[in-house]
Order: structure tokens, then sequence, then C-alpha cells
């Protein structure tokens, strides 16, 4: 009985590699990077991931790009005087040594906008993000399209 649930057990481990959706670079551990499919009528559409910095270094993200537009941005929600939450374009995200820093809704995320390939924005698709970090360098992921929010994530689509 033992045998037979190590075999079941080392026939699904590679399963779960090729499903695994996360990458390194350094001390950065980028987890499940992700964005909701593309509504038909939204002109932008945001990328989310979250960063964590294993190292007793600070690192920072200076940029971001995507082959599917010429514009990706790199964003943050912030409350105004009134008290309304709105989004505003940042220079760079610091990654603080031994933190984690979300790329969620309502929080920091990738703004592309006016995406020129559309059909890599639906259910099930991937598209390339490269994240340039000060210390790290530069790291290419596969953003999952999903058509809904991951568990414990607001499914609000960012559209400016």
């Amino acid at each position: 009985m033992l045998k037979q649930a190590l075999v079941a057990a080392a026939l699904l481990l590679p399963a779960a590699f090729a499903t695994a959706h996360e990458y390194s670079a350094g001390d950065l551990h980028i987890a499940h990077p992700w964005s909701l499919a593309l509504p038909p009528n939204a002109p932008n559409v945001a990328a989310y991931f979250i960063v964590h910095n294993n190292g007793a270094v600070d690192d920072r993200l200076l940029s971001v790009d995507t082959p599917i537009s010429s514009d990706a941005q790199l964003h943050e929600h912030v409350k105004t005087a009134n008290g309304a939450m709105q989004m505003q374009r940042v220079d760079s995200v610091a990654v603080p040594a031994g933190k984690d820093v979300a790329f969620a809704p309502s929080a920091y995320h990738v703004m592309i906008l006016q995406p020129q390939d559309r059909s890599l924005l639906t259910d099930g698709k991937r598209f390339p993000l490269t994240l340039h970090f000060e210390r790290a360098g530069d790291v290419t992921v596969q953003v999952a399209v999903q058509q809904q929010a991951p568990a414990g994530q607001s499914d609000h689509q960012h559209a400016h």
C-alpha cells in the first residue's frame, strides 16, 4: 500500500511543477503573476503578483515592459484628501529586505495601457511581462490570464 502511494505521489509531482507559476532572481521570488481577462470595452488591463525579498539587502522595482503594449506602468492606489481611492503612476517600488510587496487590486499593480494583442488577454492565456529590478536585474514572468481573481483577491478590474 505504501509503495502504491509513493508511486502515485511520484507521478503527480511533475504535474505540480508543470503548473508552478513562480520565478526567482537573486534573492527575489515572484509568485503567481496574474491578470483578469480583458472585458471587450476595457482599454487597459492590470497585472498582479507578489515579490518576496528573501535577502538582507533592499531592492527596487524600477520599471516593467511587455511586448503586448508599448506602455506598461507601475501604479498604486492612494487615498485622496476627500477619502476617495485613486490610482496614480509611481516611478519605482521599494522591495525591502526580508519583506513581501503585494501587487494586488487596490494596491500596487502594473497597468498595461492600450494592449495591442487583445487575444492574449482571454481566460487561460499567458503573456510575458519583464520586471526590471535595481539589484536583481531583469526577470521575465508569464502572466496567467484568469476569468476570476484568485481566492482572497478582489475582482476589481483596473481600467483607466
